[in-house]
């Protein structure tokens, strides 16, 4: 009777931990940006789900040692050894099992997220590629076939500066997206590698020179987000900031529309820092890269120095 109880009580404590874990892990949730993408919401599930798992194993532990420190500690002058559990095979078998089975189950939960992610190298693009020059980019399936409610953008970072070409030859220094339809960023780097990150999107994907990478996501909230260039390659590299708006279908095709005729100055933060006066006392002396003067220019015209 006293063993059933024994094992009563730790089935009840395994199902309040769990219960716990749980709710822990939900809470996980409040703890990153908002989500505004449907990749976004399978990250943080991700994350909800390793959170749920690292206080379970936490909870228990200390349970563990709790109670064994109240209720088997030896008397003072106890110095008899404890029980040989290294020679407990069934032991050996569940600490070594569990691990093992635990790591390989949060390894495929990581690999199925971000295979379903879709974020494509140059080796599965290569057929795909069409010139810079050319006419624009349009979104290509699997099966070769244009998908209408797929946009595809293409995307330029240069020291210090991001640029995005549309399907209609549109460029703009500001990143515009329809909400709830899947868009294809085509993404380009000019000299050095740089990353694009979007704390909301939960995707953040370093673009290589002379390589095409494409990522693919779908915007589920409107409202306007950061994009960051998080890879700090040299001096002015946290200054690569520009806004993304995401936005209703209308809205989009209406600023496609008026973006065609209205020039447009590129406001490029690197000058501004670069031409103000130094905030401390004495200069270093280093050498810095002098960003260029930002031109003047219409939404269409094409970026030939990409």
């Amino acid at each position: 009777m006293v063993r059933f109880l024994e094992y009563l009580l730790i089935v009840v404590y395994i199902a309040v931990l769990l219960g716990v874990s749980h709710w822990i892990g939900q809470q996980a949730y409040s703890w990153m940006p908002l989500e505004a993408t449907v990749e976004a919401q399978k990250v943080d599930s991700l994350f909800s789900f390793l959170v749920s798992i690292g206080a379970f194993i936490i909870l228990g532990l200390v349970g563990m040692m709790v109670y064994s420190v109240l209720f088997f500690r030896a008397s003072k002058h106890d110095y008899s050894e404890g029980h040989p559990s290294r020679g407990d095979i069934r032991l050996e078998i569940l600490w070594t099992a569990t691990p093992t089975v635990l790591v390989l189950w949060i390894a495929f939960q990581g690999f199925n997220i971000y295979q379903q992610l879709n974020i494509l190298g140059l080796e599965q693009i290569v057929h795909l590629h069409v010139p810079l020059e050319s006419e624009p980019a349009y979104a290509i399936s699997s099966d070769d076939k244009p998908k209408p409610n797929v946009e595809t953008i293409d995307v330029f970072a240069k020291q210090w500066d991001w640029s995005f070409r549309y399907p209609n030859n549109v460029t703009s220094h500001e990143l515009h997206l329809p909400v709830n339809r899947r868009t294809r960023l085509n993404l380009h780097a000019r000299e050095v590698l740089h990353s694009f990150y979007v704390p909301e999107f939960r995707l953040q994907q370093y673009i290589v020179p002379g390589r095409n990478i494409e990522i693919v996501l779908t915007p589920t909230r409107t409202g306007t987000y950061h994009l960051k260039d998080s890879l700090f390659s040299g001096t002015y590299f946290a200054l690569m900031k520009t806004n993304v708006h995401v936005e209703s279908l209308e809205q989009y095709n209406r600023w496609l529309a008026r973006a065609e005729h209205e020039p447009t100055t590129i406001n490029e933060q690197a000058i501004a820092e670069h031409t103000q006066p130094p905030k401390t006392f004495f200069r270093s002396g280093w050498y810095t890269v002098a960003p260029t003067q930002p031109p003047i220019a219409t939404e269409r015209k094409v970026m030939n120095d990409t």
